[in-house]
């Protein structure tokens, strides 16, 4: 039975080892509890680390580790002390953490970090390996693992593979400050799927993806050789009943019942009916803007000196990497803002901030959750914040306001809550002022929206519709009706080439036989692909067309050693072996003076792209300009050009990165069918790579055999995946 296999860097669960006793407590974090249904209720597997190093683990005990994994269906993968300093202490928390919450001045690119990290990747790579079997999904959480996709896909690419990243991703300008941003992006591309918790982090990874690795990125999608990366947005929830249940189960508790928190809560509460308490709990991280807020609070109390025992700030500071530089800086920071304040503040029966520096059961949590009339929750960035969440689930009654930084992702779903900059003062003070303020039938209005789509989007419906998509990435790389050429397609079509009388190939040049370059002047054919197409030529009853875009010198001074037919300019040019160049078409050329200095303008403003000018034809190159701008400015071109030329008899062809304007007469599929007319070929083959080889394989019969470069949407029958196959294809023919 095929199983779902949950990769993370940390098991859900907690081992301990007591007096040679092995303790193993299930975790009840929000992806535990998300993944619930897959893992446990379904046939999961976990893999992650146990949070104890090699080091840590008596020899004797290691086999009951093990057990103690599988009884809990998780499976350890083992780290010494050195891979947890490199990999997770190291580059996961001091250069990506950083690196993509926009925190640049702390991230560190230390190369033998880098190097643990890949080789704790690996490690994962080689438990996960050794647990697949046919049939199996997986599923890669965060940012510890970003080069797990490519080395699993490596080893099985029948198996899918999809990848989510719990915190944001960063614009391009700040990813490419990575000095190893190129593995990064194709470890992820491994998978067939890829989640993020908001469009916006979306669009940034494509971005990169397009112009790092120069992909093509068609909407959400990449073609990746024969595959199809998806990469999508699921804003993760949180367990809803659970938080609501222990809400209202909160409420029913008599004195007795209730924690000793709970009892100090009362008290203030009953002393002070008409005061008002302000949540605040958060990692103690520099991401989540905690100096800032207790500034901001400051402030607010300074400006509104009306409020002052009115209101007090409980604030709940959870210990995080302590042996972190930065976070040990901002926990001196925290406290000394904190004894400040309430020394500058406090009066005898008034203390303006309750700080915590702990963590807290989850009985307390909600102790607070529900005592508190508003949360203060202002991250400078947060891919997330499901904080935000719980505490609107847990107010039962409907009251409670929720300010909230637009700098997490969870502000994209809450917009019924207060947002605020958390670097603005002012704003922060002024809305803490209109949330102590509003009437309750606001907060009432406010939260019901907010629960009824967190109730009805929970992290159930998260972990169940990112599965879902990860299994349609299959149907979606099916949907491509031409066929890949294996094997088996292979044998055939070398069959059909071998029992031909009479035979015609017409091969595309660029990004066919020859890959792109960024100078299109230095693709000239290698010895290799000369000696190949020049074999092929010399076969009995075989005839070899190169027919491209390019012009008529260029084609005729690199294939002049040769002797096949060349077409040139899509067409408008022909010349058989041992003859001149011949024009095909009755075309005209001057419309060329009017249309050359609209593509100049498109020069000047797009930064790599250059014009081609050929005896009949414009060609406006943009592969080596920014690949986002470069689609823009092709567009608005094409457009432009389209409108100019209705009555000219001009057409726009949009090849690959680059648009050329010629007469409407002109195209590979006419040259193609002159070609062949009235010549009995037996066996016909054409291949080419993008949109202008599409009138080729839609005018040639439905015998021929049709070759697309790249699995895309096409006419061709078949597809090859790139130039390397091509050139495998070719060297079956010349064997012949």
């Amino acid at each position: 039975m095929s199983k779902t296999i949950i990769i993370s860097n940390r098991l859900p669960l907690q081992l301990k080892i007591n007096d040679n006793s092995l303790e193993a407590i299930p975790s009840v974090g929000g992806l535990a509890t998300g993944m619930k249904s897959v893992h446990r209720d379904g046939n999961g597997v976990w893999i992650g680390w146990t949070g104890l190093t090699e080091e840590e683990i008596p020899e004797s005990m290691q086999d009951d580790v093990i057990k103690a994994c599988r009884k809990e269906q998780c499976v350890p993968v083992t780290l010494d002390q050195e891979d947890i300093d490199g990999f997770y202490y190291g580059f996961s928390n001091r250069t990506i953490w950083p690196l993509f919450h926009y925190f640049m001045e702390y991230a560190e690119f230390e190369r033998q970090n880098w190097k643990t990290y890949k080789q704790v990747n690996e490690k994962f790579a080689k438990v996960v390996l050794e647990n697949i079997e046919e049939g199996d999904t997986v599923w890669v959480h965060d940012y510890q693992l970003m080069l797990l996709p490519e080395l699993i896909k490596k080893e099985r690419p029948d198996v899918r593979v999809g990848f989510f990243l719990h915190i944001p991703f960063p614009s391009y300008e700040v990813f490419r400050t990575l000095p190893w941003r190129k593995e990064i992006l194709r470890g992820l591309l491994g998978s067939d799927l890829i989640g993020f918790h908001t469009y916006d982090y979306e669009r940034h990874f494509l971005s990169s993806v397009s112009r790092i690795l120069r992909l093509d990125v068609n909407f959400n999608e990449i073609m990746l050789g024969d595959r199809l990366v998806t990469v999508n947005s699921y804003p993760m929830g949180i367990d809803y009943d659970k938080f609501e249940k222990a809400a209202l189960a909160n409420k029913e508790q008599n004195s007795k019942e209730q924690s000793e928190l709970q009892r100090r809560l009362d008290l203030h509460l009953d002393a002070t009916p008409d005061a008002k308490m302000i949540l605040s709990i958060d990692r103690l991280d520099y991401t989540k803007g905690i100096a800032n807020r207790i500034r901001a609070y400051e402030y607010f109390l300074e400006k509104y000196p009306n409020y002052k025992e009115k209101v007090r700030l409980v604030m709940l500071a959870v210990p995080s990497r302590s042996n972190v530089p930065q976070y040990q800086k901002l926990k001196k920071e925290v406290d000394e803002l904190v004894g400040r304040i309430n020394g500058k503040f406090a009066t005898v029966s008034w203390t303006p901030i309750w700080y915590f520096f702990r963590s807290m059961p989850f009985d307390n949590l909600i102790d607070l959750y529900t005592s508190c009339d508003i949360a203060l929750l202002t991250p400078i960035r947060d891919g997330m914040n499901l904080v935000a969440k719980e505490y609107i689930a847990t107010r039962t009654d409907k009251t409670g306001v929720l300010i909230l930084s637009e700098m997490t992702g969870a502000a994209l779903e809450m917009n019924e809550a207060l947002l605020i900059n958390p670097n603005n003062f002012e704003e922060i003070a002024e809305t803490l002022k209109e949330a102590i303020e509003m009437p309750e039938e606001e907060q009432i209005k406010r939260n019901v929206q907010m629960q009824k789509r967190l109730k009805r989007y929970n992290v159930e419906k998260w972990a169940s519709e990112f599965l879902e998509a990860l299994k349609k990435t299959k149907e979606k790389t099916d949907l491509v009706k031409a066929i890949k050429i294996k094997k088996e397609q292979q044998q055939e079509l070398m069959q059909a080439y071998q029992n031909a009388e009479k035979r015609i190939l017409f091969l595309d040049y660029d990004g066919t036989l020859r890959s792109f370059v960024s100078d299109p002047a230095n693709a000239k054919p290698d010895q290799e692909m000369l000696n190949l197409v020049n074999s092929i030529q010399a076969q009995k009853n075989t005839d070899v067309v190169i027919i491209s875009g390019r012009d008529r010198d260029t084609l005729g001074k690199w294939w002049q050693e040769i002797p096949v037919t060349l077409i040139a300019e899509h067409g408008v040019w022909k010349r058989k072996t041992g003859e001149d160049w011949e024009i095909t078409e009755k075309i005209k050329n001057d419309w060329m003076p009017q249309i050359r200095p609209i593509l100049e303008t498109y020069v000047d403003r797009t930064p790599g792209t250059f014009i081609e000018e050929k005896n009949y034809s414009l060609a406006w190159h943009y592969r080596n300009a920014d690949p986002e701008l470069g689609e823009i400015r092709a567009n608005e071109l094409s457009n432009v050009i389209k409108e100019l030329a209705s009555n000219k008899d001009l057409g726009v062809l949009d090849g690959n990165k680059v648009l050329e304007i010629k007469s409407g007469a002109v195209n590979k599929g006419k040259a193609v069918s002159k070609e062949i007319f009235n010549k009995n070929y037996s066996f016909i083959f054409s291949i080419g790579d993008d949109w202008t080889d599409e009138f080729m394989f839609e005018d040639l019969p439905e015998t021929a055999y049709t070759v697309k470069v790249g699995m895309q949407k096409t006419a061709a029958r078949f597809y090859v995946e790139d130039t390397a196959h091509v050139r495998q294809l070719l060297q079956e023919f010349a064997k012949n």
